[in-house]
Formats: structure tokens, C-alpha cells, sequence
């Protein structure tokens, strides 16, 4: 089963909708399907405490 996350680009500031499996825990590297840079995505806690950060992955922030 999937879950949707709402995310917002540090790179284009779009928002994008971000589909994770519910096991799905720690970082992973995802590119932005606007603007196509890489993102560091963070998941942390679980079922309906489940929270998705997004910082740029090339080290520019």
C-alpha cells in the first residue's frame, strides 16, 4: 500500500506529490519531476505520524 505525500522543491518551489510505500523509512535520494534535481528525502515515524522532509541533495543549501 501506497501513502501520498505533498512535498515543496527547494530547487523550483513547485509542490509535488510524492507516492512511498508504508515501510518505506529513512533517506533516499528522489529527483524533482518538475524541475528534475535530485532531492534528499527524509521519512520518519510511522502510520498516520509519518512525516516526509525534502532538502537539495547536491549540497547547495
Amino acid at each position: 500500500m501506497e501513502e501520498d505525500f505533498v512535498v515543496n522543491c527547494p530547487y523550483c518551489g513547485e509542490d509535488v506529490e510524492v507516492h512511498l510505500e508504508r515501510d518505506v523509512q529513512g533517506s533516499l535520494v528522489q529527483d524533482c519531476e518538475v524541475c528534475c534535481n535530485p532531492w534528499l528525502l527524509r521519512v520518519e515515524g510511522e502510520d498516520e505520524d509519518r512525516t516526509v522532509s525534502v532538502t537539495r541533495a547536491d549540497g547547495s543549501e
